[in-house]
């Protein structure tokens, strides 16, 4: 369960929280929660292995890509940890020297569950859209719904929705076919 542990937070309040949690600032309130759960975190797995050897690694894709499991990333005030982020590589060439990077993704994922979804939908996905993150996925694991947004003029618009089996190509990702059932930890 999201807890709100302080307001006005800095950064360095990230290192009092207990290991066994994430913390992010959004909109300057330190916000814990716990490790996801086993189902969310099969999702997470398996959808890193549909995308990583075609975009990160090139193996049967473009290739191109950094795309990072649970990341740090710093957009103004407010640090997330997204379930998964994607940069373009002529965006991101050199890792940053710092524990987070101030780099806004090219695409994020944030795979939901009950006691996130709210904060996943209305409070950081404006921020995304305020630092103009171009493409945002977002998978409802006990639902089996993924659904796909891009950012035009600076609104996420819904480019599709899918469920269940479903094949996907989704917008960054359009060049692989991703098989739905593949992401559901059944």
């Amino acid at each position: 369960m999201l807890q709100t542990v302080k307001i006005n937070a800095e950064y360095d309040d990230l290192y009092n929280i207990p290991e066994n949690m994430i913390g992010q600032i959004i909109n300057g309130e330190l916000i814990v929660m716990p490790r996801p759960s086993p189902k969310h975190a099969g999702t997470l797995s398996n959808l890193t292995i549909e995308i990583g050897p075609p975009y990160k690694l090139g193996r049967g894709g473009p290739g191109g890509w950094i795309i990072l499991d649970e990341p740090e990333i710093k957009l103004g005030q407010d640090i997330f940890v997204p379930d998964l982020a994607g940069w373009k590589k002529e965006k991101l060439p050199q890792p940053p020297s710092t524990n987070y990077i101030s780099v806004p993704p090219d695409w994020i994922c944030e795979v939901l569950s009950p006691s996130t979804e709210k904060t996943d939908r209305a409070r950081k996905m404006p921020i995304y859209a305020q630092f103009q993150v171009g493409h945002l996925w977002l998978i409802d694991p006990i639902e089996k719904i993924l659904e796909i947004f891009k950012l035009i003029h600076n609104q996420w618009t819904v480019l599709s929705i899918y469920a269940e089996d479903d094949k996907v190509k989704g917008e960054p990702f359009q060049e692989i076919d991703i098989d739905l059932k593949n992401l559901w930890w059944e």
